[in-house]
């Protein structure tokens, strides 16, 4: 503005010139992220799986919350208990925003291992967790052993009598936890009788029946067997004692074992999406975990308070992935 501009004229003149700066702020300010306009989630499993759980899990949350406004599509692709799914988004969606893809610790225990491929825990994006269950180790109700301690104590003496039964095979979570065990009570996996069984009904059967002494398995499928008498769970593996049924139930922690394993379910979307598109998918999830119809959703499937969002969860992750890799080392795999 030229120096001899009348007082008169320069005061006229700031609204328009502040009407400018307000005009250059709005253009230049990010467009207000839109929702996908065809939500998908993709769950690497058949129809009824942990998979297919935890897409349900936000699908109806969502849409119950509006913060979705179409329903969200949940698919299926079975095959290598998620791995064809990873592959299939890392190859085919890596740009899609408007596809989540649904993932647990066994996708981190399996990333680790090296069965997803040629490809690791850095090929995606991890958005977050919104719920967990929690392993467990339980033994027959008749069981002499009422404290994780004394089970152990006993374990160490001999573990040939103690046979490990798992819903999963060599390498799965439940023989993880069994490796734990064992390695709490100063043994190598090696030493550890494990009996792979098909899921945690056929494990219950094994400890009712005697044929095992011990039983790995989660929290939500063992709570209500505990609660009725017919099995009894010694340790929980969690950081702090579970609601509900088993809140008489101390963890591994409390009884001086350091022990943890939370099975989270979580979500991640395709490496390329955009960081505006990831951070929305970030903030639904956080906006979703605070309201009374997702935490109502989340416990009809038998799931426990567990949010981590964003970049604390892609550490989370890659942690879990590392901690994996040494616990197989460990153990010979």
């Amino acid at each position: 503005m030229p120096r001899n501009t009348p007082r008169r004229q320069i005061t006229a003149l700031l609204p328009i010139l502040g009407l400018g700066l307000a005009i250059t702020a709005t253009t230049l300010a990010p467009p207000a992220m839109a929702a996908p306009d065809r939500p998908e989630c993709l769950a690497g499993a058949k129809p009824g799986g942990g998979f297919d759980l935890t897409c349900r899990l936000i699908a109806n949350a969502m849409l119950q919350t509006k913060l979705i406004s179409q329903p969200m599509i949940v698919t299926y692709m079975e095959g290598g208990v998620g791995a064809v799914a990873y592959n299939h988004v890392i190859g085919k969606r890596a740009t899609d925003a408007n596809l989540v893809s649904a993932a647990s610790s066994g996708s981190a225990l399996l990333l680790a291992q090296g069965k997803f491929g040629r490809y690791d825990e850095t090929a995606v994006r991890w958005v977050g967790a919104l719920g967990a269950d929690y392993g467990v180790l339980v033994v027959a109700a008749d069981s002499p052993y009422q404290t994780l301690a004394e089970l152990i104590a006993a374990y160490a003496k001999d573990p040939t009598k103690f046979p490990v039964a798992g819903g999963g095979a060599v390498g799965s979570q439940d023989w993880m936890k069994g490796v734990m065990l064992a390695k709490a009570a100063g043994h190598p996996a090696r030493d550890m009788r494990y009996v792979a069984l098909e899921g945690g009904g056929a494990v219950l059967t094994a400890l009712e029946g005697g044929h095992v002494a011990i039983g790995a398995g989660d929290a939500a499928e063992m709570a209500r067997h505990h609660a009725a008498g017919k099995v009894r769970i010694l340790a929980v593996m969690a950081p702090e004692r579970l609601p509900g049924e088993l809140a008489g139930v101390p963890t591994a922690r409390e009884q001086g074992i350091d022990i943890e394993w939370p099975v989270w379910r979580g979500y991640y979307i395709g490496h390329d999406v955009s960081d505006d598109d990831y951070r929305w998918w970030v903030d639904q999830f956080a906006a979703l975990s605070k309201t009374p119809e997702f935490e109502a959703e989340r416990t009809a499937r038998g799931l426990y308070p567990y949010t981590l969002l964003g970049a604390d969860f892609e550490k989370k992750v890659q942690a879990d992935v590392a901690r994996f890799k040494q616990i197989a080392a460990e153990a010979g795999m």
